[in-house]
């Protein structure tokens, strides 16, 4: 898979603005499904997909769910006005995003779905909490 042929969704979670500082934007994902910014600033596109059409007007800094001060998929970046609930699509994520993705804070790796055709399918399923468990002895 290359990378431009791989998009990321997530859920937006929060919207945080810190006046004259920066605004956040937090996701359901973050460094453990996409480690790329964190080590070595990979940068990004998103948009908010449910609003594609609109202009992206909103600077923002793009957070994982980890709570590390590096849990960050991106700074600066320009997306449309974001809410809770609202898709975020971060392109061009294909080539590494599920090859580097790790269990980190004990977090199950999301499904990959192949798209072609307005088909889609599962190629690789959502890993579940039993699975994520199933080596532990206690």
């Amino acid at each position: 898979v290359v990378g431009d042929a791989g998009v990321t969704l997530y859920t937006i979670g929060a919207v945080k603005e810190i006046p004259n500082v920066r605004t956040y934007v937090s996701v359901d994902g973050g460094m453990a499904d996409n480690p790329r910014y964190i080590l070595y600033q990979s940068e990004y596109h998103a948009m908010v997909a449910n609003k594609a059409g609109l202009q992206r007007d909103m600077k923002v800094t793009l957070a994982g769910k980890c709570c590390e001060s590096g849990d960050l998929i991106g700074e600066g970046m320009l997306i449309q006005q974001a809410k809770p609930g609202d898709i975020l699509a971060v392109l061009a994520t294909g080539a590494y995003n599920y090859s580097m993705a790790s269990n980190y804070n004990r977090l199950p790796k999301p499904a990959v779905v192949m798209v072609k055709d307005g088909d889609s399918r599962v190629v690789i399923r959502r890993e579940s909490c039993d699975e994520l468990l199933q080596n532990d002895l206690l």
